[in-house]
């Protein structure tokens, strides 16, 4: 049964160069950060089973859930998983590998910030106003 959580190398050549190489502190270094690779095959493990964070067993050798998730957000705010996204396409694309026909576009959850009218105010269908209740 194949492990689809283990990045091989063909993958990771790809994605290595999109991390972000974090600062190194020289007076208090601390503990060795956990290799990138590592906690990459850990959120793909979370994601993949649907454990928890917390869940994460140490046994695999990931880092602890914690980790893979800070290392997570951090990237997703460095914009990795877009640039990743992007260069996959473009190998795809470049490689024929693309199914267009299968493609769908869909912008009914596009607002539309500047422009239609806004809605009227219902009327009421009724003589008067119903009673209160309180």
């Amino acid at each position: 049964m194949s492990k689809p959580w283990l990045v091989d190398d063909g993958l990771w050549e790809l994605v290595e160069p999109l991390l972000p190489v974090p600062p190194r502190r020289f007076r208090n270094p601390g503990r060795r950060r956990l290799p990138d690779r590592l906690c990459l095959q850990g959120v793909l493990y979370v994601l993949h089973t649907g454990i928890g964070w917390e869940h994460l067993p140490q046994e695999l050798g990931f880092g602890s859930g914690m980790t893979c998730w800070r290392r997570l957000r951090d990237w997703n705010e460095a914009g990795v998983w877009q640039r990743l996204h992007r260069l996959l396409l473009a190998e795809l694309r470049a490689a024929n590998r693309i199914d267009w026909s299968r493609a769908v576009v869909d912008s009914s959850h596009v607002r539309a910030l500047k422009g239609g009218r806004r809605p009227d105010r219902a009327r009421l269908t009724a003589v008067d106003r119903a009673p209160s209740t309180t």
